[in-house]
């Protein structure tokens, strides 16, 4: 495998959740493309540090505690005719969660489930396009799944 540019990645996205959390539940959902995104910016699990002091051997025990999915800030050019983007706008004042598919350009696929926490416009200057920041809270569903990754063979 070699290091690639981020060119030709796409980003999709569902109003509806998929009935099982794997790449058969999510590949039967009708997802829409999310167009003139520049920047979708970083995602995947991290975990809390845990610590514990024993006063016995004076050194820190460090163990991983809970885990959260990330958080995605993605940046895109605004198209208010673009039906992706209507869609997040949408989500943004919604409580529900939304389906996503990230595909990077060799064919690597990462769903999720995520809540749209906000839609904001930027008019920016006279010398600037028109964009609009979207943040998203990746979730984790009750048994534990987060990001189902697919990699390209």
């Amino acid at each position: 495998m070699t290091v690639r540019t981020s060119a030709g990645t796409t980003l999709k996205v569902s109003a509806s959740s998929p009935a099982t959390f794997d790449p058969t539940g999510y590949n039967a959902l009708t997802m829409t493309v999310v167009g003139e995104v520049s920047d979708l910016g970083e995602f995947g699990r991290e975990f809390n540090l845990v610590t514990f002091n024993p006063v016995g051997s004076r050194g820190v025990v460090k163990k991983k505690g809970s885990f959260n999915q990330g958080t995605m800030t993605i940046q895109m050019g605004l198209d208010t005719d673009d039906t992706g983007q209507i869609l997040l706008k949408s989500a943004s004042m919604s409580d529900a969660d939304h389906s996503f598919l990230v595909t990077t350009q060799n064919g690597d696929k990462y769903y999720f489930q995520a809540q749209v926490m906000s839609f904001k416009v930027n008019v920016g200057s006279v010398d600037q396009i028109t964009t609009a920041t979207v943040t998203l809270e990746l979730t984790t569903n009750s048994a534990g799944v987060g990001i189902v990754e697919v990699l390209a063979p």
